[in-house]
């Protein structure tokens, strides 16, 4: 984040002035966003940490999710089908994904079915084209130089299918190379699918 190049064209009176470089060490912070793509309602959720991509920011952005919208419109459900790439934060292989995953079903009761993208087939996968995709155009040539103008181009953007996003910051500090332990590991309620079960699996809330 910071007055850096961003490919793209605008109308202006006057050109804007940027930076030639992206060096970090130039940046005025870090913007990370995860998105919720809701396929029912052509809707978007995005939530912008300013630290890492970690399993507990993406599920945290997932339970603001049901919190302020899913839960109104999809209270009367026991189940929640969660589409995910393959790698980063929400990896297949990831545990502590998994792990935050158990938390949130817990959490809500809601038994989660959860499938995973294969590597190199995010080109498939709905979030990219409906929702990122129409973000990067739409901020296209414009500087992201601070929270605001992120988040004030995620919540205009539109498409004439009807998609209307939703945005929020997340100012919490979200630390790496967190491990688990192998109780943690054997206490997650994961029940894997028997097509691709590396990739398919059930997490459903443990018993209290």
């Amino acid at each position: 984040m910071g007055n850096f190049k961003n490919a793209g064209r605008t109308w202006r009176q006057e050109s804007l002035s940027v930076m030639a470089t992206d060096f970090l060490v130039d940046a005025d912070g870090k913007a990370v966003p995860y998105g919720v793509y809701d396929m029912t309602r052509n809707a978007g959720f995005v939530g912008i940490g300013v630290s890492h991509d970690t399993a507990e920011f993406a599920v945290n952005v997932i339970r603001a999710w049901w919190s302020q919208i899913g839960q109104q419109l999809y209270g009367d459900k026991q189940e929640l089908l969660i589409q995910a790439d393959s790698g980063g934060a929400n990896g297949c292989r990831s545990w502590l994904w998994k792990w935050e995953l158990q938390q949130f079903a817990d959490e809500t009761g809601l038994t989660l079915i959860v499938t995973h993208y294969p590597t190199s087939a995010s080109k498939w996968n709905w979030i990219e084209h409906r929702l990122f995709g129409p973000i990067t155009q739409n901020w296209a040539g414009q500087p992201l130089v601070n929270y605001e103008t992120i988040l004030k181009y995620i919540r205009a953007t539109k498409t004439d299918s009807g998609l209307r996003c939703r945005a929020y910051l997340d100012k919490t500090y979200y630390p790496i190379g967190k491990k688990l332990t192998r109780e943690q590991k054997e206490s997650i309620n994961l029940i894997p699918h028997q097509i691709l079960p590396k990739w398919n699996y059930t997490i459903k809330p443990r018993e209290k």
